[in-house]
């Protein structure tokens, strides 16, 4: 378990990374990612207005987690493989002076990780939110993304995920 806090929009917020964190009812996930995995190379999307990472986004209404997460890789990367639970970030805005309760996110919410093996790597069309994908090794996508230090971790711990 690692914490950072993190300037998001000119806010303060607290992220912690949390292996294997159970997730159940309780909790509420507002966006899946996925480490995707092929070749012992790692996939990044290049994200309209954000720039490259690894594919993910928000649950629509009614979908389950396991579902967002391959809609988002596909839709993103346009891949698809077998899914691995990894863990999840806490994402905390109780010291952020500026949360809105009536926002779009919860006072705390999670984003939940997870491992795809790729298994089909179908043509990127540009037909949603990414510009292009790319494929590198592990070593070298610190230097592509432009995140938060526990971006790091959470790809260390996707690696050594059997």
């Amino acid at each position: 378990m690692k914490t950072v806090y993190v300037n998001w929009g000119g806010n303060k917020v607290k992220l912690t990374w949390i292996p294997g964190m159970e997730i159940n009812q309780s909790i509420k996930v507002t966006s899946v990612h996925s480490i995707c995995i092929k070749d012992d190379n790692i996939l990044l999307v290049d994200i309209k207005h954000r720039g490259f990472n690894f594919p993910g986004g928000h649950l629509e209404a009614g979908e389950k987690i396991e579902e967002a997460i391959l809609r988002e890789t596909y839709e993103e990367g346009y891949v698809n493989g077998k899914i691995q639970y990894i863990g999840s970030i806490e994402v905390s805005h109780e010291e952020n002076p500026s949360f809105n309760p009536n926002g779009k996110y919860p006072m705390i919410g999670y984003q939940a990780f997870y491992r795809m093996d790729v298994n089909e790597c179908f043509p990127f069309f540009r037909e949603h939110e990414s510009n292009t994908r790319i494929w590198v090794k592990p070593t070298e996508v610190p230097f592509v993304i432009n995140d938060h230090e526990l971006t790091k971790l959470i790809l260390e711990d996707a690696i050594t995920l059997l």
